[in-house]
C-alpha cells in the first residue's frame, strides 16, 4: 500500500498556499479556512461532507470551498486519492476580480462544493504546478488571475450580494462568534459565551452548530490553529507556539495541526522558510 505523503507551498507575501498530497489513511477533522480553497482530484476519490450533504470528488473533478465552509475529508476507498489544493485569501480573489472587471467586485460564492469541469481542472493544475514548481512571480500572477477569473465565471453562483442583517439563530451565533474572535486564546466558559450572545448555553450551542457547522469549542480550536500557522510561518519555536495558542504541549498542537491541515507544523514551517522574500539588490548609482 502506498504511504500517505504531502508537499506544501506557502507564499511569503500573499494569502496564497498550495498543497499536493496522496492520502490513504489520513482523515481530515471537520474544519474550515479563512479564504477560498480550490482543488482538483488527480487519482482516486475523496469523500467529504460539506454544506449539509455528502460529496465525492473523483479523478478530474474540482472542489470549491467558500471562506469558512466547514468540511472534512477521507479516501473514498482503500486505494486512497491524490489531489492538489490551492488556498487563496478573499482579498486576493476580490483584487483579481476587480482587475478583470475594471471595478469593485464582491466576494463570489460557490453553491456546489464539487464541479465536474475539465477546463477548471486544467487551469487549477497549471496554477498549482507553477506555485510548487518555482515559477517566476510574474508567471504565478498571470496564472492566478486566469484561474480565479475562470473559476468564478464557470462555477460561481453569486457575485456576493450584501447579506441581510442576522436575526434569530444567526444573530445568536454571530454574537458568540464575535466573542470567540475577541478572546479565542482565553479559557472561555459556556456561561461567558452565553452572556455574550444574550441567550442560554444550549441555545448558543445549537445556534452555533446550525450556522457555522461546528461546536463553539471546535471553532475556538480552529482560531487557535490559524494563529499557530501564522506564528509558525514567522519561525517561532513550536513549543512556544503551542503554549501561546492554548495547546497542552507541542505534541497536542501537532496532532490537531495534522488532523485539520494534513501536514505537521515542522513541515509547514519548512515550506514557509523556502518562500521567504528575497532581499532586493541595491540600485546602481
Amino acid at each position: 500500500m502506498t504511504r500517505d505523503w504531502s508537499r506544501y507551498w506557502h507564499s511569503a507575501d500573499e494569502p496564497l498556499e498550495a498543497m499536493h498530497a496522496h492520502f490513504v489513511r489520513h482523515v481530515y477533522h471537520r474544519h474550515s479556512h479563512e479564504g477560498y480553497s480550490f482543488g482538483v482530484t488527480d487519482e482516486g476519490a475523496q469523500a467529504f461532507s460539506c454544506r449539509g450533504g455528502a460529496h465525492t470528488s473523483a479523478a478530474g473533478m474540482v472542489m470549491a470551498f467558500n471562506p469558512e465552509d466547514p468540511h472534512d475529508g477521507r479516501a473514498a476507498d482503500e486505494l486512497g486519492f491524490t489531489y492538489r489544493m490551492v488556498h487563496i485569501g478573499p482579498e486576493l480573489v476580490t483584487g483579481v476580480l476587480a482587475d478583470v472587471t475594471g471595478g469593485r467586485a464582491g466576494l463570489p460564492l460557490f453553491r456546489e462544493p464539487v464541479v465536474d469541469d475539465a477546463v477548471l481542472a486544467r487551469n487549477l493544475r497549471a496554477l498549482h504546478s507553477a506555485l510548487l514548481g518555482g515559477a517566476s512571480a510574474l508567471r504565478r500572477d498571470e496564472l492566478l488571475t486566469a484561474t480565479v477569473a475562470s473559476v468564478v465565471r464557470r462555477a460561481a453562483a453569486s457575485g456576493g450580494r450584501p447579506a441581510a442583517a442576522p436575526t434569530g439563530a444567526a444573530l445568536i451565533a454571530e454574537r458568540a462568534r464575535a466573542r470567540l474572535h475577541d478572546s479565542y486564546l482565553e479559557d472561555l466558559t459556556a456561561d461567558e459565551l452565553a452572556a455574550a450572545a444574550a441567550h442560554t448555553r444550549f441555545g448558543v450551542y445549537r445556534a452555533f452548530r446550525a450556522v457555522y457547522g461546528m461546536a463553539p469549542s471546535d471553532y475556538q480550536r480552529q482560531l487557535r490553529l490559524r494563529e499557530a500557522r501564522r506564528l509558525i510561518a514567522l519561525g517561532r519555536p513550536l513549543a512556544d507556539v503551542a503554549t501561546h495558542t492554548g495547546f497542552a504541549d507541542q505534541s497536542h498542537l501537532t496532532r490537531w495541526f495534522v488532523r485539520c491541515y494534513g501536514i505537521t507544523p515542522a513541515r509547514y514551517r519548512r515550506a514557509a522558510r523556502l518562500t521567504e522574500p528575497r532581499p532586493r539588490p541595491p540600485l546602481d548609482g
